[in-house]
């Protein structure tokens, strides 16, 4: 009745929000309790195959989205980058497939090249990249660009081939400025969200405020940030962070 869940793991936390499991007045105690067991747990994840998928896109949706980028991040057991100090190329199947003694996780049902783990990259191609696509044009017929820079990553980039041709998204956070290039396919509209703006004023695409280029259709101001609506073509834009 007070809105705490029942079972007391990470997973359960992660599902019940990213399915709307629970009611809206829920939510914020919810995600709470989510950062408290990330923070026990000395920042890190304590998700298998089920609740991975979703944990950073939880987080990142309901405002812990600097908890997500420390999870990414993070080296030693558990963690998607512990595998690599051991030598991995490819996701295992355990995040301890390799303990820090040398010792396998288990001599057989052990692989090191299982991709669940790896589902990862859906939240750094939708939150960091910030490519994502509608659900009443789907198809990437009209795409969602809004990238979610966080704390420790200060330059990201990715493309995807899509049914109207290649659609890019690439960031650099130069400190006290922003650089968001991005390329949309013919014959697609997009929502574009440009973070940290203080005012439309300080919006260049190359060398024009973004109020006399023909390509964006519309714009305006949000809380911290601007929303652009554009038509196809090969955008770059420069502005100086908001210091707020």
């Amino acid at each position: 009745p007070n809105g705490r869940l029942a079972v007391p793991t990470q997973t359960a936390h992660v599902l019940a929000l990213m399915f709307d499991l629970i009611k809206p007045e829920d939510r914020q105690r919810i995600i709470a309790t989510l950062a408290q067991y990330i923070h026990e747990n000395n920042g890190h994840l304590t998700t298998g195959f089920v609740g991975t998928p979703y944990l950073c896109l939880v987080l990142s949706q309901n405002g812990y989205n600097e908890l997500a980028y420390k999870l990414i991040q993070q080296k030693d057991y558990p963690s998607w980058l512990y595998p690599i100090t051991k030598g991995a190329t490819t996701m295992w199947e355990h995040w301890d497939g390799i303990k820090e003694d040398g010792s396998f996780w288990s001599a057989d049902m052990n692989s090191f090249n299982h991709y669940a783990y790896g589902s990862v990259g859906d939240w750094m191609y939708r939150v960091v990249a910030g490519i994502d696509t509608t659900i009443d044009k789907p198809g990437y017929k009209h795409i969602i660009i809004k990238p979610q820079p966080g704390p420790g990553i200060t330059y990201a980039k990715a493309s995807f081939n899509s049914m109207y041709g290649m659609i890019k998204s690439s960031w650099e956070d130069k400190g006290d400025s922003m650089e968001i290039s991005i390329t949309i396919p013919s014959n697609t509209t997009a929502t574009v969200v440009l973070p940290y703006v203080e005012s439309i004023e300080n919006v260049y695409e190359r060398d024009k405020n973004i109020k006399d280029v023909e390509g964006i259709l519309s714009s305006k101001e949000l809380e911290c940030g601007v929303e652009l609506e554009i038509g196809s073509g090969e955008y770059c834009f420069t502005y100086t962070k908001a210091t707020k």
